[in-house]
């Protein structure tokens, strides 16, 4: 007989579904730490993506805004620190602006309109109508004969920047292809000879660089007056918010064949968008700026033009549709403080966002109620300098 001590003995019952139930606890213990760990990669995920879609926004924004104002070395009338006289306006063969222009019905054969798009190279307006997350807007950012850009989200804004390319034509670069170009693209040329008989030239160029005749200095043989000054290609961009399939939408339309091309989706997930202006209002001698007024450099106890600014903001404006800026606002708008609203790609099971959201300090600001949704959202601004307005302004 077998004795008591080496007799084996198994798990009794009790035994066995204890066992299992603390493993099976271990297991729900588990799953649930894997579950919690794969929804906040998840998050973090959808979080990053938000941030990166911001982030993008803002630096292509200022990248191309920053370029605002450029016109290859040219220098309009109310920005020449060494002019003595008082610009004349655009309808009079000057360049002060006489209206802010507009890109969708270009005349590039009016003198008005070229200098108009020169003094204003930065312009916004605020689409008519109340926002809404779902409702696609009605009004068109351009109409008849551009229709294709449209439906904006109704109370954002829409932003137009104007510059020449960095570039000449003929670098190499896409933007800077060299002339001809047969889709009928707007060059701008900008002379650097006193005896040419225009100060800039903005045209067509279907055959090439021959139309345009303002001079430089040849760099070989040091005369004056003896070369081609550079051209460059004129870049007009329109941004503004779109609902795409009901997903909100920061779009684009550069200007093609010297009308606004078709509108290209560049960010998702950007809900609003609102712009504010710094104008440049005070001069550096404390006077306010009267553009109408001429320097007299050589005058007694002169202590700094008054009839140009500092190229510091002096108050901050956003253009709204029952007060649009006006041309001599947008002509000394020296930076632009751009607010964009961009939420999650996809909602959050339990959450809800119950924040407000305000764009803009201005009176005019936008502000944005509840959603109470899923979606998390994230407001990002920043001032961006308009060099090539401000710089012009700092006087010695």
């Amino acid at each position: 007989m077998t004795p008591r001590s080496l007799r084996q003995a198994g798990f009794t019952l009790v035994e066995l579904m204890v066992g299992m139930a603390l493993g099976l606890f271990i297991l729900i213990a588990l799953l649930a730490l894997l579950a919690n760990v794969s929804r906040g990669n998840s998050e973090l995920s959808k979080s990053n993506r938000m941030i990166e879609n911001g982030r993008l926004s803002m630096m292509l924004l200022q990248g191309d805004i920053a370029h605002a104002g450029f016109w290859g070395g040219y220098l309009p009338q109310f920005d020449d620190l060494t002019s003595s006289a008082a610009p004349a306006a655009a309808n009079l063969g000057g360049e002060v602006p006489t209206a802010v222009p507009d890109p969708c019905s270009p005349d590039w054969s009016s003198a008005e309109y070229v200098a108009n798009v020169v003094g204003v190279p930065i312009a916004s307006y605020e689409v008519p109508g109340a926002f809404s997350r779902t409702t696609a807007g009605t009004a068109p950012v351009c109409g008849s004969p551009v229709a294709i850009v449209k439906n904006p989200v109704p109370a954002t804004d829409v932003l137009v920047v104007r510059h020449a390319e960095p570039c000449a034509a003929g670098d190499g670069t896409e933007e800077c292809a060299a002339i001809p170009n047969p889709s009928g693209e707007i060059y701008f040329q900008a002379s650097r000879c006193s005896t040419d008989p225009a100060r800039y030239m903005m045209q067509t160029a279907p055959t090439g660089t021959a139309t345009f005749t303002l001079t430089q200095r040849d760099t070989v043989t040091g005369t004056a007056c003896a070369a081609q000054a550079p051209v460059y290609k004129y870049a007009s961009t329109i941004y503004y918010v779109k609902l795409v399939g009901g997903t909100p939408t920061l779009m684009m339309s550069r200007i093609n064949g010297g009308t606004q091309g078709t509108a290209q989706a560049l960010i998702e997930n950007v809900e609003a968008f609102v712009v504010e202006f710094g104008l440049d209002t005070v001069s550096d001698s404390g006077a306010a700026v009267d553009f109408t007024a001429a320097v007299n450099w050589a005058g007694t106890g002169f202590t700094s033009p008054t009839n140009r600014g500092d190229g510091n903001p002096d108050t901050y404006v956003r253009c709204t549709s029952a007060t649009p800026c006006t041309p001599a606002q947008l002509m000394n708008a020296v930076t632009a403080k751009l607010y964009v609203l961009v939420r999650s790609d996809e909602p959050t099971s339990g959450h809800t966002d119950g924040n407000t959201y305000v764009l803009g300090t201005s009176g005019d600001k936008l502000s944005l109620g509840a959603a109470n949704d899923g979606y998390r959202r994230q407001l990002f601004t920043q001032t961006i300098r308009l060099t090539n307005v401000s710089g012009r302004r700092e006087t010695p």
